[in-house]
């Protein structure tokens, strides 16, 4: 049924106070954030039940490609795992508020170049993770991120991105901590929606300068594809994370 009127959480740049006990740790580390503005038209079906888009000024959402180290997950407690656990990622994301205004991402695909956590992640989380040739490469200020699909399909969908870092962001804008300032992601698992919170310090952020991005990645994940330059690029250092067990979106809110 949809929504008749929605009232979503504010946008915090810090994590939620309530204290959470892990359920999976990691770090995230050398992100690239890459964003372009896309109709919620074309978002809404992508999204679980229960979710609609998210947008920044009440017309616009976004999808986002993001490219990063993912470094050392682990889960129940237990120390981080250097290789299986450590490995580039590139997801794609969109933005989402449930029923009862908790605002989140979607992802619509996830690789990544560890085979054994992408086989792990789709089969206990029911993540779209999809197993990658990837490289995360860094040059003085320049890094470039490359990933080529292996499996599953569809088979070859890539994509190549380098940016240049510049000088750290004093302030976010608002419509910077609305596009990194999320706290939680929904999914679909087993036919109904939940909501798996995280928790990590404030984004570090900087300016990056955008210097190359072929990629089909948004495409293959049922959007259009991207026409020009992303409205927002970004570059952060990255943080330490930890999720918590999911939980139905709920009742909702007026």
């Amino acid at each position: 049924m949809p929504f008749a009127v929605r009232v979503p959480e504010p946008v915090s740049p810090d994590p939620p106070a309530a204290p959470m006990r892990p359920l999976l740790t990691q770090s995230w580390l050398d992100l690239a954030f890459l964003h372009w503005a896309v109709d919620p038209a074309d978002v809404a079906p992508l999204l679980p039940s229960g979710t609609v888009p998210d947008t920044f000024d009440g017309t616009t959402t976004y999808v986002g490609l993001v490219a990063f180290r993912m470094h050392r997950v682990s889960g129940l407690g237990l120390p981080g795992i250097p290789y299986l656990g450590t490995f580039p990622e590139t997801n794609v994301r969109l933005y989402s508020v449930d029923g009862r205004g908790r605002r989140a991402v979607v992802f619509r695909s996830l690789d990544a170049s560890r085979l054994i956590p992408v086989l792990v992640a789709r089969a206990a989380f029911r993540l779209p993770y999809v197993w990658s040739r990837m490289d995360v490469e860094r040059s003085g200020d320049t890094l470039t991120y490359t990933s080529s699909r292996r499996w599953p399909g569809p088979r070859g969908a890539r994509s190549r991105i380098v940016v240049r870092t510049g000088e750290p962001i004093g302030e976010p804008s608002p419509l910077e901590h609305f596009l990194t300032a999320r706290w939680a992601l929904h999914s679909s698992f087993f036919g109904r929606t939940v909501h798996l919170p995280n928790v990590h310090p404030r984004w570090p952020l900087h300016r990056a300068e955008l210097v190359e991005c072929d990629e089909d990645l948004v495409a293959a994940g049922g959007l259009p594809a991207p026409a020009g330059n992303p409205v927002s690029v970004l570059y952060s250092p990255g943080v330490p994370v930890r999720f918590g067990r999911q939980a139905r979106p709920g009742p909702e809110r007026p």
